[in-house]
């Protein structure tokens, strides 16, 4: 089976989510071809020279799962795109770039984290082309890690700040911008995560009808999509509830 899913943001004080996480690597580990991870795998990554406990557990599970013959694909979100060639190295994990083309069941199947459809949202879109800028990324992974984690949470706070004052329509994406997309690679079926908004969306690019599947984050649930990656190509999205002793 292949397995796609995005937005845990594993942090220190979500031990539950962290819990879910491995929960879930143990229970598709055995029927698992190909896990597909769309990006904000963690809350926050501010270079690969760091290595807290939360991150060395993940990565060395991460690696006993790519070790054991299993195909692991990460895809950079919003919160973590400084992840780098030492965490591929470190877990196994192939970086796919954002947006990715794979095939499915004789089908070619669009990836995204899904931040860069959210285009009405116009002071994001600015802030997203600031922090990924490749002289500002050089910049700041040179500082030290204190300097890089004050740098960070100044950043998350001011996005929140904003955020709290927008729509929230402006903040998921932009159909047009959907369709544009999907017509520009070709497809007519697309995985995405980012808005915390999970469906599965009927639309139809150059006249012809085609799917949107959105993955939820892990604030309650786990969610994920899987699918055998046979013709006809069937996706399942679901959603597990958190078990109790997942902390």
């Amino acid at each position: 089976m292949i397995y796609f899913i995005s937005d845990l943001h594993l942090e220190e004080s979500r031990p539950d989510i962290t819990g879910a996480f491995l929960h879930f690597i143990d229970s598709i580990e055995e029927s698992a071809s190909q896990l597909y991870i769309l990006g904000d795998l963690f809350e926050s990554w501010i270079g690969d020279d760091e290595n807290t406990p939360l991150q060395a557990r993940i990565k060395k599970r991460l690696k006993q799962f790519s070790s054991a013959g299993k195909a692991l694909f990460f895809m950079h979100g919003n919160r973590d795109f400084l992840i780098g060639e030492q965490f591929s190295k470190e877990t196994g994990a192939t970086i796919l770039p954002d947006p990715s083309i794979i095939r499915l069941g004789k089908q070619d199947v669009l990836l995204m984290h899904g931040d860069s459809l959210c285009t009405a949202d116009k002071g994001y879109i600015k802030f997203r082309a600031m922090i990924r800028n490749p002289d500002f990324l050089d910049t700041f992974l040179k500082r030290p890690l204190e300097e890089r984690h004050t740098t960070a949470r100044q950043l998350r706070e001011m996005s929140q700040a904003s955020n709290q004052h927008k729509n929230m329509e402006i903040m998921d994406v932009t159909i047009e911008e959907v369709v544009r997309e999907m017509a520009a690679h070709k497809v007519n079926i697309m995985i995405h995560g980012h808005t915390h908004r999970p469906m599965i969306h009927d639309l139809h690019v150059g006249g012809l009808p085609a799917k949107r599947y959105v993955l939820g984050d892990w604030d309650k649930k786990i969610w994920s999509i899987k699918t055998d990656g046979l013709a006809p190509l069937k996706l399942e999205l679901k959603a597990v509830s958190f078990r109790n002793d997942e902390a």
